[in-house]
């Protein structure tokens, strides 16, 4: 039995890992090959205050402002403040961040991004996400107290009662290539699962983003909250045969400017800031000029900066881009928005600890606090590896006091269910869900899309019931049974917040209204 089971493989389960094998034996469960992760993709950078011209109170500051109201300010402060010190971390794994060209000191190259005050963007061109897993993988593997469990599936926690209450002692898992259900118990569990991105129609997540997590916790009774805080990204490449494909907000950090199919630039008329506005506003503005005039997409136009440089600073950019026969450093690149980042999720406290005694959160699956009702752009990164560390001193300071040993608990038991024949079903409602995520609870929302969204998603949770006892399970399976929660919980919390904030938004409560509102959105078991 492991001291710890983490569950997930991104930055935050990955770094935590390598900082608990000092310490004890770790087990990383995830259900691809690693690299894959939402981590992975990540291409702007971390943000941290890195230079002189910088502070905490202006980067904090710059997080709160983008939160509307709703961070949590004592989290912010910690992870603004304890920052610099886990990108050194990183560096000293072996992370290569990008240096500025000709500086005699080998600088590192500081971005800007929208809603930052600063440059404080650390980054490895524009694949930071990539290159920082790459450095945390190669030391993962050569560390003899971390075992990995590649393609394998979490199904359910392990609960049973303690000295304190409910307490989790691991969870049920699928081998998704033998299809045998694992009974893999821990001293203490760690959720790292990511977000949800593939809850909706179009997004700018990986297929591993179904909220798995999320699910897993809402099942044994953690709380969830401030699932209605889901971002858009406002740039995703739009072309018939682009997956997924995120286009940096480093680009209009760089000068990119937002225009209309005709060339008619359109950011002024929505915020000062313009392209350098808060993703929530940019995402609103580009699908008010898709809806109001009929585009299909906006084009995001860099052409006017030097082409080498432009093929320097965004290299995977660009051949991506060159793939699909667009030449950034020629002509606009066709975008759209498209879900990327969920700000709510598990709730924790400031050291990741959920309700459930001996299960974490950390990374996009967990609420922290940090993020309230919107994400400053590359904060992601910087929570996720600051909460692995308070996440390992708090879970190392409990086991140094506790030695129990879990209570038995029995093998999975399918019951009396079969092979499924009929899967098609399960990529019909997969499709379904997306559909109907996209089209009622998307960028922007009314009660009357939400309840069509409600009562829709009721009958196909009870179809997803029937079929997840009647049939042994699969991965494909899990998959939808946890996006149709998500989808749940994330209509739940819309419906239940009754103003405009941050990256929620209904035409039926256009304002905010901090009098009644400014509040974490909970949602429980039974609730």
């Amino acid at each position: 039995m492991p001291d710890y089971l983490i569950i997930g493989s991104g930055i935050a389960g990955l770094s935590l890992a390598l900082k608990a094998a000092a310490r004890g034996s770790v087990l990383i469960v995830t259900k691809d090959r690693l690299p894959e992760s939402n981590s992975a993709y990540a291409q702007g950078g971390i943000a941290s205050v890195w230079s002189a011209e910088d502070s905490f109170a202006a980067h904090m500051q710059d997080t709160l402002t983008a939160g509307a109201g709703l961070c949590h300010t004592d989290v912010v402060e910690a992870v603004v403040r304890e920052g610099p010190d886990r990108i050194h971390e990183l560096i000293a794994l072996g992370t290569n961040f990008s240096r500025r060209p000709g500086s005699e000191e080998a600088e590192y190259d500081l971005g800007l991004e929208g809603g930052h005050s600063h440059r404080r963007i650390l980054h490895a061109s524009d694949a930071t996400g990539q290159e920082i897993i790459r450095a945390l993988i190669a030391a993962v593997r050569q560390h003899p107290n971390i075992a990995i469990l590649e393609k394998h599936l979490g199904i359910d926690l392990l609960t049973g009662a303690g000295l304190a209450g409910s307490e989790c002692w691991g969870a049920y898992v699928l081998d998704l290539e033998t299809n045998q259900v694992k009974t893999l118990t821990a001293r203490v569990t760690v959720l790292c699962t990511g977000g949800a991105g593939k809850v909706y129609l179009y997004t700018s997540n990986p297929d591993v983003a179904t909220g798995d997590g999320l699910a897993m916790a809402y099942r044994a009774g953690v709380p969830l909250a401030n699932l209605e805080f889901l971002q858009f990204h406002p740039t995703c490449l739009f072309h018939p045969r682009a997956k997924s494909f995120l286009i940096s907000e480093a680009l209009r950090g760089e000068g990119a400017i937002l225009r209309q199919p005709d060339g008619i630039p359109f950011m002024a008329q929505y915020h000062p800031r313009a392209e350098l506005a808060p993703r929530d506003i940019v995402a609103r503005a580009i699908d008010s000029e898709m809806k109001t005039h009929g585009f299909t997409h906006v084009l995001l136009d860099i052409s006017h900066r030097d082409a080498d440089f432009l093929r320097q600073r965004f290299p995977a950019i660009s051949r991506r881009c060159l793939e699909f026969g667009i030449d950034l450093t020629t002509e606009p690149i066709p975008v759209v928005p498209a879900a990327h980042y969920l700000c709510g999720g598990v709730v924790t406290d400031g050291n990741g600890a959920t309700s459930l005694a001996r299960l974490y959160a950390a990374g996009e699956v967990a609420m922290t606090g940090l993020h309230g009702a919107n994400r400053l752009a590359s904060n992601s990164l910087l929570e996720a590896v600051v909460f692995a560390h308070r996440v390992f001193v708090h879970a190392d300071a409990f086991l140094a006091t506790d030695s129990r040993t879990p209570p038995a608990f029995p093998d999975w038991d399918p019951g009396h269910a079969v092979n499924s024949d009929e899967m098609v079903v399960v990529t019909h409602t997969w499709e379904e869900i997306r559909r109907l995520m996209w089209n009622y609870v998307g960028i922007v929302r009314s009660d009357r899309r939400l309840a069509r969204a409600r009562r829709r998603i009721a009958l196909i949770q009870d179809e997803i019931r029937e079929y997840y006892w009647n049939f042994l399970v699969t991965g494909d399976l899990l998959e939808l049974r946890n996006l149709a929660t998500v989808a749940e919980l994330i209509i739940r919390c819309a419906s239940l917040r009754h103003e405009s904030r941050g990256l929620h938004y209904t035409l039926d409560y256009p304002e905010s209204q901090d009098q009644h509102w400014r509040h974490d959105t909970v949602v429980r078991l039974g609730q």
